[in-house]
């Protein structure tokens, strides 16, 4: 079979966190080459030209860049507001909203403050398809960072929670940020059980984090990242696709091996519509990862200890599984759609496996590997 031609950019796990990789890579059809030397870049998000990454390191960082073609320009660093960052988007409100899981943090940066502030990188910011040379972030290679002025950042940390895993729920761990249709912002935290909505403003000279309310889920559920079912409002979410705005929230419990749907109330309390194991009796644990819904209301999640993808239907108010797959790879962490195929990063495989996907939604077996150091994110590009 031959393969469609592949544009990409791949976080990755670096030396410091255990990983293959040295920075940030970009896929154009067969060439795979680093474009950002930098620690730990495990996950990013694409706004037009503008590239953002966190380093999932103690003391995070978040990194801007401009893409041109195939090179990175570094513009600016900001702190994340935390231990390990792991998830980076951009919000309709205009601020970059990072979430820190070692810290259960989750930190707002103004978009259009951070512009003024930017400082384009220096010698080597041409990347290694513009004279060979590779861009370095946080003294990796050349480059200058701006320092952002202290109006630019908010945070807010998780209140204090624990759950039943005593290994991984000792305390709040934010994974992953969702847009709602109610202009506000989700944030999962898999230690507490629960979704915290906040309110985020941001404008050219300060940002804000507002609290709202407390989403309660099933104690042990562990939720990780989530998606909206159906609905359009907003469009699509900016280098994470969710699904579009809108409809019931399904939300990767990545403790308890089940997908969660659920849906606002009267009150705007998010409640449980219904619940799902992908895979049920015993066996490994079945670590879900990341989620997406399709146009037609697939849910497709990744499974890591059991190293397969599972699709799941959403008629009828339910949840049920349509099928399962190999990820074409050990542990698969994150995934992207492109027409036809499914893009597995399997970090542990050290590659990214390309699975043709079926008129079911189901994948089917690998007809391709790209070959990229401890993949944690896959982000096409257009």
């Amino acid at each position: 079979m031959t393969l469609p031609p592949l544009h990409l950019l791949i976080g990755s796990y670096t030396a410091t966190g255990g990983g293959n990789a040295t920075g940030i890579s970009i896929v154009d059809g067969d060439v795979v080459s680093t474009v950002a030397v930098l620690d730990d870049p495990s996950f990013l998000a694409v706004d037009g030209d503008r590239v953002y990454a966190v380093s999932e390191t103690v003391d995070g960082g978040v990194h801007a860049f401009r893409r041109t073609g195939s090179a990175l320009e570094h513009l600016w660093d900001a702190p994340a507001g935390g231990d390990a960052p792991c998830h980076v988007r951009v919000d309709p409100s205009g601020a970059l909203v990072v979430t820190n899981y070692g810290s259960g943090t989750v930190t707002a940066v103004s978009l259009v403050a951070a512009e003024a502030y930017g400082v384009p990188g220096g010698v080597g910011h041409g990347g290694a398809a513009a004279g060979g040379l590779v861009h370095g972030v946080g003294g990796h290679g050349a480059g200058v960072s701006a320092a952002l002025p202290d109006a630019a950042l908010a945070t807010e940390a998780l209140p204090d929670a624990t759950g039943p895993d005593e290994e991984r729920q000792e305390g709040p761990h934010a994974h992953q940020s969702i847009a709602t249709p109610d202009g506000t912002v989700l944030v999962a935290d898999l230690g507490g059980d629960a979704l915290h909505e906040f309110r985020i403003e941001a404008d050219a000279g300060s940002v804000s984090i507002e609290p709202l309310r407390v989403h309660r889920l099933t104690p042990g559920a562990g939720p990780r990242h989530m998606a909206w079912v159906s609905g359009s409002v907003g469009g699509e979410l900016s280098g994470d696709s969710g699904g579009d705005l809108g409809g019931d929230l399904v939300v990767a419990g990545e403790l308890d091996g089940r997908v969660y749907r659920l849906r606002r109330d009267e009150s705007g309390t998010f409640r449980e519509v219904c619940a799902t194991p992908v895979f049920d009796g015993p066996g490994v644990p079945s670590l879900l990862s990341h989620i997406e819904v399709d146009e037609r209301g697939l849910v497709t999640v990744a499974v890591r200890g059991r190293d397969q993808i599972v699709v799941l239907d959403t008629a009828d108010d339910g949840l049920r599984v349509v099928g399962a797959a190999s990820a074409g790879g050990a542990w698969p962490r994150h995934f992207a759609r492109v027409p036809g195929y499914l893009l597995v990063a399997n970090q542990n495989s050290d590659a990214v496996a390309v699975l043709p996907v079926g008129d079911d939604g189901v994948p089917g077996e690998a007809v391709g590997q790209i070959a990229v150091g401890s993949p944690t994110c896959v982000i096409p590009l257009g």
